[in-house]
């Protein structure tokens, strides 16, 4: 009988499911709300640019052009590329587009049967007897017009990036409302067209709160137009090792944090007790790793000048994948004055009629505009998606651990689901491809999960490996600094041999890339 699996989302991850689900001969629904496929690619800022080189931001079986001479491509180069991709695969025929999904339902074992379930689904089995998934979606943008789907399995693909902005709360009479400017988020920035973005700048005093990558981006865009006349501010709270180029004193990142050794120096989840000892005993030189990249920042882009040097390691920062590479020419700007930079003593501030109240300071940051660059709630969207009150719950977990999500991937309570995409890494695709080979080779009877409780554990240890390394930042879901780890875990439950590398030295020391897992026939 013929398996639907519905997949929500035609961006990176939701295009990669689609390739996936359909080589193992499934039938895939794709659910977009918007009108082409590109995900968070289709809208953004002007001068917006790869963050990962591109040898680390690839389909594993669909390499870049030639043509693409770039180390890290701009927005219109990378949304080519992606839907290059889905051209070469045929996969736009099985893409909904404009069908925007409001609800996913559960139909088969009532919420209270969760509870006693030992396997996943009650029957460890990815496709269950009689259940199946509701998907309420929303099929015209102006009429509203609504249909449901039934489907026997689905993947969430809608990434943690959009939709559901992050919007500091204000104390009543001292929000947005009463300042006589506009205040909007940088989602909203992004959804203009280059043209109309140039004019929402241009002659304004534009303040920019928060120092994420679009923060950055939106910064220089304002001080490219404006100049030393209309100053950028930007309020922030924490400095951020943000990196000029990938080449920290000549040596490439990948041999610092990308290859198997990095990862001997950093303890694990599940890991033996030789690992966890070779861990703490080759834990200084992860420290000297950390040293060299924080030194040559500091040289490059002069951040004692500006005080600009964070209090925290690198390695937190690359733990947490909050890397981002510094616009060419910000310190110039900061130095020229077009760029004025505000750290926050705390992370509270106000709003006034004329600006800005920042902190306990009696002085008004006057401004004629306000952009809050303060990213998004990726758990509060993913929880959005459910009908059931006790799957918003599951989802959710505990506001003290991360997602609890086994292989990153498939939540031990919620049957016949995959989340892909939600968990970050140093490359988003690369990690989302390899989920979407293993949740296609769960759906063929390749493997079997473990029970509930191993499973629960799991995401447990990994939980403990994000709060000891990403500290307050464990939320995201990071893991970046363990990524050939995890991919290995991923290739033993496939039954693909994890190694991929010839020869002991190359094994240990050649950094992993996408083109290291070609599909297997």
């Amino acid at each position: 009988m013929e398996k639907k699996v519905g997949i929500i989302g035609a961006g990176i991850s939701g295009l990669l499911a689609c390739k996936y689900i359909l080589s193992k001969g499934y039938t895939p629904v794709v659910f977009e709300s918007q009108g082409c496929a590109g995900g968070v690619w289709i809208n953004t800022f002007q001068t917006t640019k790869l963050q990962t080189p591109k040898s680390y931001f690839q389909f594993s079986d669909f390499p870049w052009p030639s043509s693409v001479k770039e180390d890290t491509p701009d927005h219109s180069q990378v949304l080519d590329y992606v839907r290059s991709y889905a051209r070469h695969f045929n996969l736009v025929r099985h893409i909904k587009f404009n069908s925007r999904v409001v609800g996913i339902e559960f139909e088969g074992a009532a919420d209270k049967e969760l509870q006693a379930w030992e396997l996943w689904g009650g029957n460890g089995e990815p496709f269950g007897p009689e259940g199946k998934w509701r998907i309420i979606t929303e099929e015209n943008t102006q009429t509203l017009s609504s249909k449901v789907y039934l489907v026997d399995f689905v993947m969430l693909c809608i990434g943690r990036f959009g939709d559901v902005p992050n919007i500091p709360v204000f104390p009543p009479g001292k929000g947005p409302e009463v300042f006589q400017g506009n205040v909007i988020h940088s989602m909203d920035y992004s959804a203009m067209d280059f043209q109309t973005a140039a004019q929402f700048i241009k002659g304004k005093r534009t303040t920019i709160v928060g120092n994420s990558k679009s923060g950055l981006d939106i910064a220089m865009e304002a001080a490219a137009a404006n100049g030393v006349e209309y100053p950028c501010r930007m309020l922030y709270k924490t400095n951020r090792w943000s990196l000029p180029d990938y080449q920290p004193w000549g040596i490439p990142l990948a041999y610092l944090y990308f290859n198997r050794f990095s990862e001997l120096l950093v303890h694990k989840p599940g890991e033996g007790f030789l690992l966890s000892l070779l861990a703490s005993i080759l834990s200084p030189v992860r420290w000297v790793f950390s040293k060299i990249v924080e030194s040559h920042i500091k040289r490059v882009l002069s951040l004692d000048k500006f005080g600009m040097v964070p209090e925290h390691s690198f390695f937190k920062e690359i733990s947490s994948c909050l890397i981002t590479i510094m616009p060419e020419g910000f310190y110039d700007r900061v130095e020229k004055g077009s760029i004025i930079l505000k750290k926050l003593s705390t992370s509270e501030f106000s709003f006034c009629k004329e600006g800005i109240m920042v902190d306990d300071e009696s002085a008004v940051l006057e401004t004629d505009q306000v952009i809050l660059a303060t990213g998004f709630k990726g758990d509060e969207k993913l929880k959005d998606m459910f009908v059931s009150p006790v799957y918003k719950d599951c989802i959710f977990g505990s506001s003290t651990a991360s997602l609890p999500l086994y292989r990153q991937c498939i939540h031990p309570r919620i049957p016949q689901l995959a989340v892909i995409g939600f968990s970050e890494s140093f490359s988003n695709l690369f990690t989302s491809e390899m989920r979407c080979r293993w949740v296609a080779e769960l759906l063929d009877g390749t493997f079997k999960l473990p029970s509930i409780k191993e499973m629960e554990k799991d995401a447990e240890n990994w939980d403990k490996y994000m709060k000891r390394y990403s500290k307050e930042n464990y939320r995201r879901s990071c893991i970046a600094a363990l990524q050939i780890w995890y991919c290995d875990q991923l290739c033993k439950d496939m039954e693909i041999n994890p190694k991929r590398k010839q020869g002991f030295l190359a094994e240990l020391f050649q950094p992993y890339a996408p083109l290291d897992y070609p599909p297997t026939s």
